[in-house]
């Protein structure tokens, strides 16, 4: 009987020294949210539609009616408008030579194979460009890219390369505008959309001060979240009195061309939707994805020494790689994006290099489905005319586009 209660004397001094030891952990992203910026701007609002924005920071005007301002609403306005958008980059299939100077008579679009449709708007690749970065900033992705460079770098270096050339060098103010959101466990903004070169240095110094805090990266729910808003961490660069608020999606940009810059491993760890939920938000949101694929620094190194399930620890296997590949590449084919799976770190240059040309030429187009209102998946075809004489040149040029949208289901027309 004295042994026994020894022996739960030591197992609870033993707990409670753990728990209090689990309090040293360093500075995460949460918690240096409440850090105020270190400028005295005011905070950044989206673009208005339209209008050429501005270098200098000047008071909020009026929300404009296009932008939806609730996470609800912009749910909403992916599946009661009936303006679909499809951004089309047109390139040589031997050569793979970017073909500039198409006009709208040049397009066809047609849905499930037969229907043509009227193209309704119209943009060239001289609009500027309002584009998501989205990065998985967590404790795999540090393991992943510490293990991709055999150790000698910090692993979150792998993630904030990319990150840190693509708002350097790519994203050009005044006319561009650029939002940052970091995920682990939970997506937190970090800055609305900016054009503040000042701004973006302070995004980029953030991620490089702070440690990852959790290693879940529930990439589907940050998927939604930057598609469709929600409620979540106010933006870390702002000065917020209140710990949470709405974050408008990127659905919510209206009359801009619009893309989300992926930089992730494409493993999901228990996000509340699935792979099929996030595929049709995806689907639905006529946002290209450009996605850089950071699991191969990791996998092609290391893969025939892992096992082909996940460990009982929760360390990915061979499958849950292979999954995140095919998910990646599906998200960014479906959209009319991008997927580039990188291996070495030497590649990002290159990569973002061929992410900023195919962004400088998309065409924006739009049509108008219709009521049809079935619920069902219909399929997008885009054909090209390049030479304008009639007919389609499609065996000749390859047309990345978005290839699904989803129509809204007879219940939702009447709510």
């Amino acid at each position: 009987m004295k042994f026994s209660t020894l022996a739960r004397s030591l197992f609870a001094l033993t707990l409670i020294s753990i728990l209090l030891g689990g309090s040293t952990f360093s500075l995460t992203l949460g918690q240096s949210r409440r850090l105020p910026p270190t400028t005295t701007e005011k905070k950044n609002k989206r673009p208005p539609e339209g209008t050429a924005p501005q270098p200098e920071q000047k008071p909020a005007d009026p929300v404009p009616t296009d932008v939806v301002g609730t996470a609800q609403d912009a749910e909403k306005i992916s599946i009661s408008t009936q303006i679909v958008n499809v951004d089309v980059v047109v390139y040589h299939k031997s050569s793979g030579q970017i073909v500039t100077g198409l006009k709208k008579e040049n397009f066809a679009i047609f849905t499930d194979k037969e229907v043509k449709q009227t193209i309704t708007n119209f943009a060239t690749p001289e609009a500027p460009i309002t584009a998501a970065l989205v990065v998985e900033y967590s404790k795999l992705s540090e393991d992943l890219g510490r293990a991709g460079t055999g150790g000698f770098d910090p692993g979150t270096y792998e993630v904030i390369r990319p990150v840190a050339m693509f708002l350097s060098q790519f994203i050009k103010p005044p006319d561009d505008y650029v939002s940052v959101i970091a995920f682990d466990m939970r997506p937190t903004p970090i800055t609305d959309f900016t054009n503040n070169p000042a701004r973006i240095n302070q995004v980029i110094n953030l991620l490089l001060r702070n440690t990852p805090a959790f290693r879940e990266t529930n990439l589907f729910d940050a998927l939604k979240f930057v598609m469709v808003g929600g409620r979540a961490d106010s933006v870390v660069l702002d000065d917020a009195k209140e710990d949470k608020s709405d974050y408008s999606g990127l659905v919510s940009v209206q009359g801009r061309r619009r893309a989300v810059i992926l930089v992730a491993s494409g493993i999901d760890t228990f996000s509340k939707i699935n792979y099929s939920e996030a595929r049709k938000v995806l689907q639905n949101s006529g946002v290209p994805v450009y996605i850089i694929g950071t699991g191969n620094l990791f996998f092609k190194r290391y893969g025939d020494q892992i096992g082909a399930q996940d460990s009982l620890l929760g360390d990915p296997g061979r499958m849950s790689f292979l999954q995140a590949q095919n998910a990646l590449k599906t998200f960014a084919n479906e959209t009319g994006g991008a997927y580039y799976p990188v291996t070495f770190e030497g590649e990002v240059p290159k990569v973002l290099g061929s992410i900023n040309a195919l962004l400088r030429s998309q065409y924006s187009l739009a049509f108008n489905p219709g009521d049809v209102r079935d619920g069902k998946q219909h399929k997008i075809k885009v054909s090209v005319d390049v030479n304008g004489d009639g007919v389609y040149d499609d065996k000749e040029f390859k047309i990345q586009a978005r290839q699904i949208y989803n129509a809204p289901k007879p219940d939702e027309a009447k709510k």
